[in-house]
């Protein structure tokens, strides 16, 4: 609240008292906005985006619309114009639009309670840059009518409630301090003269769930509405895009929590832990060198390197909303060739797609399909035009959920890669594209590649050429793919600027490390293969969407598994990352796995 004692007008006043004053800050404003909206305003983007919003919370405040319903009858349910209303006016503004010509006029109207007002309008046409009419800005004066209508039963709604509760008189209260002192007057914001449907979804939704959190302590008012778990699942899709929100809704725990604590939790990250789990079945024969993902809130395990080297293709799930979770093999149709060093990847809420690997014959650079949850579950090969050369340890992600991305590897002769391919599965005749890039980081392969605000894609680590040797690496390379032409980035790596946090140095380079992506952009990564350790279980955080991405370690409690592998761990319902053989560092037992929870199991 602020404070003053000082004659105050409102907004509304103020526009009746100086039309010209009022026209020249509404168009002062109007052009701020649009320079803003080109490219001649030089700032970031951050600061652009909360100029644009400080100029829309402004003038919807300072100037707000009315909601007269122009040229509707008298009463919610009259479908024909009042006889009062001038035909000959309506006229002339329809043909002032369709000639796109300038209107000044003044018409009868009525306000949803049904009292007349009389409305003197200004219509402007606005033109873009092809000098063509995009749209018309509008604005209206209005006073009472002196129009002796009758009475209207049932006129008495909840906006003539609201609007007689927020009258100027309302705005400025004078409060006595006592003997011998002045009194002062308390001014009440324009802003909650909007409604609360208006401020949850035009204003309120636009925020961060940090900002939220901070609204919520302005006011009571504020904070009601902040409780709404309809406005935090609105703020966390906004925040985090639709398809992590969908991800989120088929988690029980997420259902448990509500939209409000999980925002919490997985931005503070303050519910972080690790547990281990004791499951049932078994996947046999055994082996490693498997890859697996999640289809909901299951896991899934495909192919791996048996003994003697011999190239698995069975089908195994985990089903962790069961009350005793157990290994099951999937009797499948048409299963793919063998093979160790792939990638398993999951699209459209269902769909399993296999690519790459090495196989009994070499090399592989197929891709098959599999509907997890269809009556007959049958692997299909998708033909794709013009793939990539055959390879293994590269790495995938998908996007929009009906792309895959296919990063780097290892071809023939042990020839590193670092090309980068897209395809989407859902064409009728599927095409791979190569990414073309001016410039692409060092061939790697056991590199991370993950997805982050919507189509960018993030690569750190792997063991990547360097002159004449192979070194692991923990450069952080970043590409968006929404450009016209896409390009590699260097975000920040070992001796690069920006790699140190004010605690010390990032992580240690590495290969085939897990990274799990974390709704808002941020990515977390540990394990993996690092030089004088067998796999390091310390949590490393960064967000590459800072204006200087700085690295974090994140302290877990709970026990950590001895070793975690990139190809043996998946993020199941974007609450935890499952780490399968995580004990032995040979992956051959999988009855024990370790879950590290992004968010409370139970309220």
């Amino acid at each position: 609240m602020l404070k003053c004692n000082k004659k105050w007008h409102s907004p509304i006043s103020m526009q009746t008292e100086s039309s010209m004053s009022f026209l020249q800050v509404w168009f002062t404003l109007l052009f701020f906005r649009q320079f803003l909206f080109s490219n001649r305003a030089r700032c970031s983007f951050v600061n652009k985006y909360l100029l644009l919003n400080f100029l829309d919370i402004l003038m919807h405040c300072c100037f707000p619309p009315r909601f007269s319903r122009f040229l509707q009858c008298r009463g919610p349910f009259a479908q024909r114009r009042h006889p009062l209303v001038d035909a000959a006016v309506v006229s002339e503004i329809r043909r002032c639009i369709d000639n796109g010509a300038e209107f000044r006029g003044n018409l009868l109207n009525f306000r949803k309670d049904g009292s007349p007002l009389m409305n003197k309008l200004h219509l402007t046409p606005i033109y873009g840059d092809d000098e063509t009419i995009t749209h018309y800005m509008g604005i209206q004066f209005f006073t009472n009518a002196n129009v002796d209508l009758g009475p209207l039963p049932g006129s008495m709604t909840k906006e003539s409630v609201r609007s007689t509760r927020f009258t100027p008189d309302n705005f400025f209260r004078p409060i006595s301090m006592g003997p011998g002192q002045s009194n002062f007057c308390r001014e009440y914001s324009s802003l909650f003269q909007l409604t609360d449907e208006v401020l949850c979804q035009s204003i309120l939704s636009r925020l961060s769930p940090r900002d939220i959190a901070s609204v919520s302590s302005v006011c009571r008012q504020l904070y009601v509405l902040t409780r709404n778990e309809d406005l935090w699942r609105m703020v966390c899709q906004n925040a985090w895009g639709s398809e992590t929100t969908r991800a989120l809704e088929t988690v029980p725990a997420a259902k448990r929590l509500g939209w409000g604590r999980l925002a919490r939790e997985l931005t503070t990250l303050e519910a972080v832990a690790w547990r281990k789990l004791t499951v049932g079945g078994a996947v046999e024969p055994s082996r490693c060198n498997f890859s697996a993902c999640a289809v909901g809130n299951r896991v899934v395990l495909f192919g791996g390197e048996g003994v003697n080297m011999q190239p698995m293709n069975d089908t195994f799930v985990l089903d962790l909303n069961a009350s005793n979770p157990e290994w099951r093999h999937v009797n499948v149709s048409s299963a793919p060739p063998g093979r160790w060093g792939h990638t398993l990847s999951c699209l459209n809420g269902s769909l399993l797609v296999v690519f790459g690997g090495c196989g009994r014959q070499g090399l592989l650079n197929d891709v098959f399909m599999l509907d997890l949850d269809a009556k007959h579950p049958t692997w299909r090969e998708i033909p794709g035009v013009a793939p990539p050369v055959p390879r293994s340890w590269h790495s995938s992600c998908t996007l929009d959920g009906t792309k895959l991305v296919v990063s780097g590897g290892c071809a023939d002769s042990g020839v590193l890669l670092s090309d980068t391919y897209l395809l989407d599965v859902t064409m009728e005749k599927p095409v791979w594209r190569e990414v073309p890039a001016s410039w692409t980081p060092p061939s790697r392969l056991g590199h991370s590649t993950s997805v982050y605000g919507g189509r960018k894609i993030l690569m750190f680590g792997g063991l990547a050429k360097s002159g004449p040797l192979r070194l692991r690496s923990s450069d952080v390379f970043t590409m968006d793919l929404s450009e016209e032409e896409p390009c590699w980035r260097c975000l920040t790596g070992s001796g690069m600027p920006g790699a140190g946090n004010p605690a010390g140095a990032g992580p240690p380079p590495r290969l085939d490390h897990v990274a799990v992506s974390l709704p808002g952009g941020r990515v977390l990564i540990f394990g993996g293969s690092v030089a004088g350790l067998h796999s390091a279980s310390q949590l490393y955080l960064l967000d590459p969407t800072e204006e200087k991405p700085t690295w974090r370690i994140l302290n877990v409690p709970g026990r950590p598994p001895r070793f975690a592998w990139g190809h043996s761990t998946c993020v199941v319902g974007g609450t935890k990352a499952i780490v399968l053989g995580g004990q032995t560092g040979e992956e051959w037992m999988l009855t024990e796995i370790h879950e590290l929870s992004l968010a409370s199991s139970s309220v």
